[in-house]
This record gives C-alpha cells, sequence and structure tokens, in this order.
C-alpha cells in the first residue's frame, strides 16, 4: 500500500510576525509553527490546517492565504483539507 503524502505546512514563506505575533502571511504563531512541525498524523495535521484556517477567517486580512497554500499543494500533489 502506498504512503499518504504529507500535508505540507500553512506557512507560505512570508514570517513576519507583527499582528499581536502572529504571521501576517498565515497568522500562525511561532508556538504554532513549532508545533505543526510536531504533528504526525495526517488526522492532525488536517485538523490543524481547519483550525488555522477559522482562526484567519476570525481574524481578517487572510485572503491571500488560501490560493497560496492551495498552490502549495498542488505543487506537493496532496489533496489540501481546504478549499476556496
Amino acid at each position: 500500500m502506498a504512503k499518504a503524502k504529507k500535508l505540507p505546512s500553512p506557512c507560505i514563506d512570508v514570517c513576519k510576525f507583527r499582528r499581536e505575533g502572529h504571521c501576517i502571511g498565515c497568522s500562525m504563531t511561532k508556538a504554532q509553527k513549532k508545533m505543526f512541525k510536531s504533528l504526525k498524523k495526517p488526522q492532525h495535521q488536517h485538523a490543524f490546517v481547519e483550525m488555522l484556517a477559522h482562526q484567519q477567517s476570525d481574524m481578517g486580512k487572510y485572503s491571500h492565504w488560501t490560493q497560496a497554500y492551495l498552490k502549495k499543494c498542488a505543487k506537493k500533489g496532496v489533496t489540501p483539507p481546504v478549499g476556496p
């Protein structure tokens, strides 16, 4: 059986922490970035990305992230847990 491809990090390589410690590119804090790296199970990674999408929605001004993350997932050949 083929191994499932790993979900890429929600980071979109902006990494500027300005909004009360949240990155202006992906909305993650430094602690959240570290946490995502520690998640090994695909269902945990997917749940994290879904939580992050809700966080971005609550904070506002992250509409650019979805397209960037979908492109990153497509490049890696992975089905993303979020859609446009």
